[in-house]
């Protein structure tokens, strides 16, 4: 009897954990269905979009690609026309990055980005870059208006904002001058369209005009000969317009003679300094002396007293 009720009770033990090990199995079952169909629900968008956003990439490498030959292609057909190197590198900026918006546009349109949502998001960020680089805005709208305006060429010489430099280029955003001891430098286009600009090579010919001051001993009449003699021997002056030399002040320890000579824009400091050295050279040779400033003191005498 004894042995028969331990029977049944194993038997009723076995029965209730094998109902325990099914809930378990069931629970675990139901968990991972729900978290098969997350990550389904998750992964099935971009299982969907996966071939709009193959040729999205596709079009976007081949777009970059035809891109970079449509500017490269211009930059060949400015150069037949003969357009300045200015402008030509100018526009090609321009249009890179005009193709390479409408890329992105496209490409967002591929994968069924609504339009509108395109629409909005780009005039959105047009605002907020537009806040955040009001000042880069000045300098492109600058670039344009140096653009049209054409106050100067590719390798022009030219001064603006305190720098003397010739042009090299005019990127979106700045200008790009070589300084004569080889130093590149990047101005703001907003600054160089609002600063006045010199351009020293816009014109063909340039004077180079000299102030000369010799003692009031000296002869006027010789130093005008001399001075006229040292422009003849120079290869870089001009015979027309002519030289001139005439008396610019009468100053405290010298008469200044004022040499006006013309010569061709790109010989200008050659002349100008080739004439500061011969014209010294030629009053020494000639008894002009050239006076420096003195100062001359009288002290009175005064009588001792007894």
């Amino acid at each position: 009897m004894h042995q028969l009720m331990g029977i049944i009770t194993a038997v009723a033990s076995g029965t209730t954990e094998i109902e325990s090990m099914q809930d378990a199995v069931q629970v675990v079952s139901e968990d991972v269905k729900q978290t098969t169909s997350m990550l389904s629900n998750f992964i099935q968008p971009f299982v969907d979009k996966l071939p709009s956003l193959a040729f999205a990439l596709l079009f976007l490498v081949i777009g970059v690609f035809l891109s970079k030959q449509i500017v490269r292609i211009l930059g060949k057909a400015f150069q037949r026309s003969n357009m300045d190197g200015i402008m030509a590198s100018f526009i090609r900026s321009i249009v890179k990055i005009v193709l390479y918006v409408l890329l992105a546009v496209i490409a967002l349109s591929i994968l069924d980005v609504p339009m509108d949502s395109i629409v909005a998001v780009i005039a959105s960020a047009g605002v907020a870059v537009g806040l955040a680089l009001k000042d880069s805005l000045s300098n492109l709208a600058g670039g344009f208006i140096i653009l049209f305006s054409k106050p100067m060429k590719e390798g022009d010489t030219i001064e603006v904002d305190g720098v003397i430099g010739k042009v090299e280029a005019i990127s979106i955003l700045y200008t790009r001058l070589v300084t004569a001891d080889n130093k590149t430098v990047y101005i703001p286009n907003g600054t160089v369209s609002k600063d006045k600009i010199i351009n020293y090579t816009d014109k063909e010919l340039r004077r180079v005009d000299l102030l000369f001051g010799i003692s009031y001993e000296s002869d006027i009449d010789m130093a005008k000969n001399v001075l006229l003699e040292e422009v003849k021997a120079a290869s870089e002056s001009l015979a027309d317009p002519p030289p001139e030399v005439y008396v610019s002040s009468h100053d405290d320890n010298a008469v200044i003679l004022r040499l006006q000579v013309w010569t061709k824009s790109g010989d200008y400091w050659t002349l100008y300094y080739r004439l500061m050295e011969n014209v010294k050279k030629a009053f020494d040779r000639n008894g002009i002396s050239i006076p420096y400033p003195q100062v001359e003191l009288h002290i009175p005498e005064q009588s001792s007293k007894k």
